[in-house]
């Protein structure tokens, strides 16, 4: 089902291609880039997020196939409208040496096993712990922010080799994390990936 795209955010991406040329980038690492500027007006997107396109279109047909979406927090999961969820805050306790955050996501991994697609938008503890994890994920969208532990953890998450779409500042955040994991949900299967 092809979406139907409002004017408006017709006009906001052309707006945005006006301020900053996005044409060298891979289709979907386009779409990425572009969606999470336009979540938060942020230009400096851009050039801030690390993601590789071989990793996104694996990723994409992953996804589309019907991999598991976990998210850290019910914010991320509310920019999600076009995809079940999987969150386990609620479900989550902390403990010593444990957040409540870090705790969802073991009991997330639980649920769903390998091969999911985790986005990741709030607690930097909820990366750490998903780096700790066997989770051989088809996808970590890790953009948590704050001004403890988020570009240190983003910082791991690309040092841990797993396929990932991160930024390098303290930049981040739930909108951003959402947007990431849309722009891949709103670019349809290519011809050649629907005959897998």
């Amino acid at each position: 089902m092809n979406r139907v795209v409002h004017p408006i955010e017709q006009e906001s991406f052309r707006r945005l291609r006006a301020r900053l040329d996005t044409s060298h980038f891979a289709p979907l690492s386009r779409a990425v880039v572009e969606r999470v500027i336009h979540s938060a007006a942020d230009l400096e997107y851009g050039h801030d997020l690390v993601l590789d396109e071989g990793e996104l279109a694996k990723a994409h047909t992953a996804l589309h196939a019907g991999a598991p979406v976990v998210v850290d927090v019910e914010m991320v999961a509310a920019g999600i409208t076009r995809r079940e969820t999987v969150c386990r805050l609620k479900d989550a306790r902390s403990g010593p040496g444990l957040t409540r955050s870090a705790h969802a996501i073991r009991l997330a991994y639980e649920e769903v096993g390998p091969g999911a697609l985790w986005v990741i938008g709030c607690a930097p503890t909820a990366l750490e712990e998903l780096l700790t994890l066997d989770a051989s994920p088809a996808l970590v969208i890790g953009l948590p922010v704050g001004f403890v532990g988020a570009a240190e953890s983003k910082a791991a998450l690309r040092e841990s080799g797993l396929p990932a779409v991160s930024n390098v500042s303290e930049k981040g955040g739930s909108a951003v994390a959402a947007a990431a994991l849309n722009a891949l949900l709103y670019t349809p299967l290519s011809p050649s990936e629907e005959k897998q």
